[in-house]
């Protein structure tokens, strides 16, 4: 899938996503948009693995 967090939402919204991995990147470009953020009636996600380094997070959230 492709797109911005309003993309992605839509998507977790739909129930269309199993499992989304997300690389987190310690840069403040402008205000941002929240990924997470209204989801009512989403399958809620879990945290299955998390790989860190001092560049990047790689978090892999999986649909309970």
């Amino acid at each position: 899938m492709g797109g911005g967090p309003a993309t992605v939402q839509q998507y977790l919204r739909a129930g269309l996503v199993d499992e989304l991995h997300v690389a987190v990147v310690p840069v403040l470009l402008g205000g941002g948009e929240r990924l997470l953020d209204d989801l009512q009636g989403a399958p809620p996600l879990e945290c299955a693995e998390v790989v860190a380094s001092p560049a990047v997070a790689h978090i892999r959230l999986v649909r309970r």
